[in-house]
């Protein structure tokens, strides 16, 4: 094992994105110290149980002194008021990132607060499941997926390999942006579907000609999948949806346009137009497989796994 990129790492909340950033941290020795803050004294007695940190705080400013890098893993419409909290005690030199779905609303709301002498580099990593909480938390969450980065063009290049390499060190693939294009992208690959799955499972809820049993007994026809994404954080969703609200309204309106067109299709008998779709959705699917993003494996790649 090599030497540790950091003598010390705080994070500030200890969900699921939080705690499996503290356990990877832990199994590849990227910090000499591990401390973990969370307004929640149940929820911060929880992180000791579970041994995720060598020190733990309430106070959000007090975990931050002294420590080389701070991470947000807290709902991205909390970050501005831990921002404020934290900036008097950060330390010069010291690396400051996040682990929110959206960019360009995190440094609008971060990016006023950062004081001179700290590396403020916004950060996404894309891992999660619909669970929640600490002992949510696994260590190799982030294994072979992308963390994207998205450094202003001020930022020291050196601050940013130093958080390259750490998550790189986590198992994931690193990627920079710029910040509004990554929301772009993070609209139409993640918020999108999360939005049409809430719905669809809304709409399931409130039909009244199928039972709430038929919806269960039946769902291994595909609506379980859509649970799967509807069941996640409603309050991290809430905020995407209010912090992202441009870029998700601009990919709402293109689904809406080609939902139509699918309706037309339909309507009038097009079976043509609909292979021709099927067949090339299809070959998304298997891009993905091929990119090592998703698996093969029956029951939607997920049989007995955490992820």
């Amino acid at each position: 094992m090599s030497d540790p990129l950091f003598d010390r790492l705080t994070l500030i909340g200890i969900g699921l994105i939080g705690s499996s950033i503290a356990l990877a941290a832990r199994q590849h020795g990227l910090a000499k110290e591990i401390v973990v803050s969370t307004r929640s004294e149940a929820t911060l007695r929880r992180a000791e149980e579970l041994n995720l940190g060598d020190s733990y705080y309430l106070d959000a400013a007090q975990a931050v002194e002294g420590a080389d890098l701070v991470i947000l893993c807290v709902p991205v419409g909390a970050n501005e008021g831990v921002a404020r909290w934290i900036a008097p005690a950060l330390k010069q030199g010291a690396i400051l990132t996040d682990v929110g779905s959206t960019k360009g609303s995190v440094v609008r709301q971060v990016q006023p607060h950062v004081p001179a002498g700290v590396h403020f580099i916004p950060g996404h990593p894309i891992a999660g499941t619909e669970h929640s909480g600490p002992d949510a938390g696994f260590a190799s969450l982030f294994e072979n997926r992308w963390c994207i980065l998205t450094p202003a063009a001020d930022i020291d290049p050196a601050a940013t390999e130093k958080l390259s390499a750490f998550w790189r060190a986590c198992g994931s693939n690193v990627d920079t942006m710029d910040a509004d294009h990554h929301d772009l992208v993070l609209a139409i690959v993640s918020h999108l579907p999360h939005i049409i799955a809430y719905n669809i499972v809304g709409t399931a809820a409130d039909l009244e000609t199928v039972t709430s049993s038929e919806v269960i007994k039946y769902s291994a026809s595909g609506f379980r999948d859509f649970t799967r994404l509807a069941a996640s954080d409603p309050t991290m969703w809430r905020d995407i949806c209010l912090s992202n609200k441009d870029a998700i309204l601009e990919m709402l309106a293109r689904f809406s346009e080609d939902l139509s067109a699918l309706q037309r299709a339909i309507r009038w008998g097009d079976g043509d137009g609909l292979f021709d779709l099927f067949t090339r959705t299809r070959g998304i699917r298997r891009s993905i497989i091929e990119a090592g993003q998703e698996t093969d494996a029956p029951d939607f790649g997920r049989h007995q796994s955490k992820s």
